[in-house]
């Protein structure tokens, strides 16, 4: 039986906590929203999903939001299909993984997502490229770092 932590190789080195900000612009570079972010990525033993995903965000203003994202592995990709998201993220080469992914309650939009790991681990740069209509309307630019 096909397993994630052998095929997603690049996948696996994510697994750990990241901390780091998100900051999203508009087509201009006009600055959106910006936050912090806590991201968990575990891959549990014995559960019904071989990935699972919690992401941590809070505002300057106090505003917290979390959520969690359990994922499926098929075909050497893993699948998301939750009450928020649908998309499926698969490695591109040995530091890099695309997700394809949309949000359940915004019509007509998707989002590219790209995910770069640094050869230690310990760093990522992720963009976010948003798209309405199939037209680009904004991007969010995140780096991270590994929590200690």
């Amino acid at each position: 039986m096909p397993n994630i932590k052998d095929e997603m190789t690049v996948l696996v080195r994510h697994e750990g906590d990241w901390v780091g900000t998100y900051t999203t612009i508009d087509n201009d570079g006009n600055i959106l929203d910006r936050n912090e972010s806590h991201i968990t990525c575990e891959f549990p033993e014995g559960k019904d999903y071989p990935y699972f995903q919690t992401n941590r965000y809070n505002w300057a203003d106090g505003k917290h939001e979390e959520y969690q994202f359990p994922g499926m592995y098929r075909d050497k990709a893993l699948w998301f299909d939750t009450e928020r998201i649908d998309g499926k993220a698969w490695e591109a080469n040995d530091s890099l993984i695309i997700l394809y992914f949309s949000y359940k309650d915004i019509a007509n939009a998707y989002i590219y997502e790209m995910i770069h790991i640094s050869p230690c681990n310990n760093h990522r740069a992720r963009t976010w490229h948003w798209f309405k209509n199939h037209e680009i309307y904004q991007r969010t630019l995140i780096k991270e770092e590994r929590k200690r």
